[in-house]
């Protein structure tokens, strides 16, 4: 959803420029690569509905996946393995992030190894869709 598409008319208009939403989403688009839907969806209807509150959630995202401690690889990696004990499709998007901060496919693909540990092949085969999938896309580009 970018700043200029169409949103239904029931819903009031937005409290926050462009510019603002924009600058909210920066992070995603240079952390992955594009702004997933969901977030265009949040950061759209929290600019329209409580755009205070938007601001502290992005602050807080920001904070807590952004710790001094660790590079951004690092962050990356456990999220990927957190969210894919947990079946979540958002493991995805941060495989793609630790990716794109330098992570190897050997680390990738040892991440998922501990997600097995606990979640089972479950979570075995969501990481192995996940990375074949990002072979592929990375392959054709």
């Amino acid at each position: 959803m970018s700043s200029s598409q169409a949103i239904p008319d029931a819903l009031p208009p937005r409290q926050m420029s462009d510019a603002d939403v924009d600058a909210l989403r920066a992070p995603y688009q240079e952390l992955i690569g594009f702004v997933p839907p969901r977030i265009q969806a949040r950061t759209d209807l929290g600019a329209r509905l409580d755009p205070d509150l938007l601001r502290l959630q992005e602050e807080l995202r920001l904070q807590a996946m952004y710790p001094a401690c660790f590079d951004v690889k690092t962050s990356q990696l456990m999220l990927f393995g957190i969210l894919l004990a947990l079946m979540s499709d958002a493991a995805r998007l941060h495989a793609l992030a630790a990716r794109r901060a330098g992570a190897t496919w050997e680390e990738l693909h040892a991440v998922v190894n501990l997600a097995f540990l606990f979640r089972g092949l479950p979570a075995a085969n969501l990481g192995a869709e996940v990375l074949l999938k990002m072979a592929q896309d990375e392959g054709a580009a």
